[in-house]
């Protein structure tokens, strides 16, 4: 992994017309939130919704790198996730990933309607975290898409999943 460390992070400005977010505060230190998002392992226990599942998942933690998962609906259909790219690494504080480019930053698929960046905040706040992930679209159509299929109902209860694993560790 490439350590990108940093003291202070630009912050992520908000478009409501481009950009959904989940916040939340949790009980769980940010090293716990950032192992189960970048160690495959913990990450396919939380990541999709149940009743769905996260059947496999790749991780090269590094800017360049690979981050694909694929799923599994609940009538046992696996559906690959793609091969998304990492943009940002830093410990414990940050993950920037993208369906937009494959790794080494090529160019994604043309057949993707709906890229989004993903960026995932973790900020220490006592003994817990705040936790902030913005899932960012290139245009209005392609974010009201993603919030219709269910973006706060999908990622906040995959999020609930990763604390529930996380408080494990």
């Amino acid at each position: 992994m490439t350590d990108t460390t940093s003291t202070e992070l630009a912050p992520v400005d908000i478009d409501p017309d481009l950009d959904l977010v989940l916040e939340r505060r949790v009980d769980v230190p940010p090293s716990a939130v950032w192992a189960a998002w970048t160690r495959p392992e913990h990450l396919v226990k939380w990541f999709t919704p149940k009743p769905w599942e996260t059947v496999d998942c790749e991780i090269d933690l590094r800017p360049g790198g690979v981050f694909r998962t694929t799923m599994r609906s609940p009538e046992g259909e696996d559906m690959d996730g793609g091969a998304g790219c990492y943009l940002e690494v830093v410990e414990n504080e940050r993950l920037v990933w993208t369906t937009a480019l494959t790794p080494g930053y090529r160019p994604g698929p043309t057949g993707d309607d709906m890229p989004f960046t993903a960026v995932v905040e973790m900020t220490p706040d006592g003994d817990g975290t705040l936790y902030r992930a913005v899932a960012r679209h290139r245009d209005p159509d392609g974010c009201t898409r993603h919030a219709e299929m269910g973006f706060a109902e999908g990622w906040g209860a995959a999020f609930d999943q990763l604390v529930e694993l996380a408080r494990t560790f």
